[in-house]
């Protein structure tokens, strides 16, 4: 039983056959709705054998629509933000605390108590976390925060990261890379350390200038953001295994909006390295 790195997703059941090459069911998973709709069975390790009776099964054009609509809320909250902030810079700081803290807490609920198909709570993470993107590539580009002094910074982030979706999409489906059990616990194994070397840096922080020199800007943070992205790419290749499963599963229609929460989860983490990395080249 594989396990996806992205916090959104969990163990789903066993299927029959490997799912590397045969993502042309769905564009991107939530395995976490493995666990979730499961315990509607007698036995949890039991694969789906039908959507429920009241419902029909998950589709490519649910997720499809689903992530649309939630990546459509959060660039119009980003915008907005961006807006707002570049009005009023004293806006920045507290987008950024207030966007990131609503996100982590929407995402926190949705992991654990079973509400990843609650689209009130997809599109409120959509907008927190657009107003946490919004006001933080300000800061990234505005003088006044130490940023580059241009906006086609953000340009080249979003562009670097739905062609690195993109890429890693074609990686899934042409089977380059298999996502084995071997694979999976190497993948998360790195997540852990990474979040670990986040923590640590950010404590650090705290007692000395720069912390371990994670995110100061030189070759150590250069590096460090490079693995960072790395390992957030990696993670699409289990969440599509994730959704492929899900999907062969027949899972009930509504798990499509756990499907775009999870993706927007990795491809936020994936932006904000990418924007990362550009700055530290942009300074030099």
């Amino acid at each position: 039983m594989r396990t996806s790195s992205n916090p959104v997703f969990r163990n789903l059941p066993r299927q029959e056959g490997g799912g590397y090459a045969n993502f042309g069911s769905g564009v991107a998973g939530a395995g976490q709705y493995g666990q979730q709709f499961g315990n509607q069975y007698p036995n949890q390790y039991q694969p789906y054998q039908q959507a429920p009776p009241t419902t029909r099964a998950m589709t490519i054009d649910d997720v499809v629509t689903k992530t649309g609509i939630t990546l459509g809320v959060l660039t119009l909250s980003a915008l907005v933000a961006f807006g707002l902030t570049a009005a009023n810079t004293s806006l920045a700081p507290l987008f950024v605390i207030v966007g990131g803290l609503v996100g982590l807490v929407l995402v926190l609920i949705a992991s654990f108590a079973n509400k990843m198909d609650n689209p009130a709570i997809v599109l409120g993470y959509a907008v927190a976390e657009g107003l946490f993107l919004g006001a933080l590539s300000f800061m990234f580009t505005d003088i006044t925060f130490g940023g580059t002094g241009g906006s086609a910074l953000i340009g080249q982030a979003v562009l670097g990261t739905f062609g690195v979706f993109a890429g890693m999409l074609v990686v899934y489906k042409t089977g380059a890379i298999r996502v084995t059990p071997r694979f999976t616990r190497m993948l998360i194994g790195a997540t852990i350390g990474v979040v670990v070397l986040m923590l640590g840096n950010l404590v650090a922080s705290f007692f000395t200038d720069g912390g371990f020199g994670l995110r100061d800007g030189g070759p150590i943070a250069i590096v460090f953001s490079l693995v960072c992205i790395a390992v957030a790419a990696f993670s699409f290749l289990l969440d599509f295994d994730a959704a492929d499963q899900l999907i062969r599963a027949q899972a009930p229609e509504k798990a499509a909006w756990g499907v775009a929460l999870g993706l927007t989860v990795t491809l936020v983490w994936l932006y904000v390295e990418i924007l990362r990395l550009l700055s530290y080249f942009q300074n030099d």
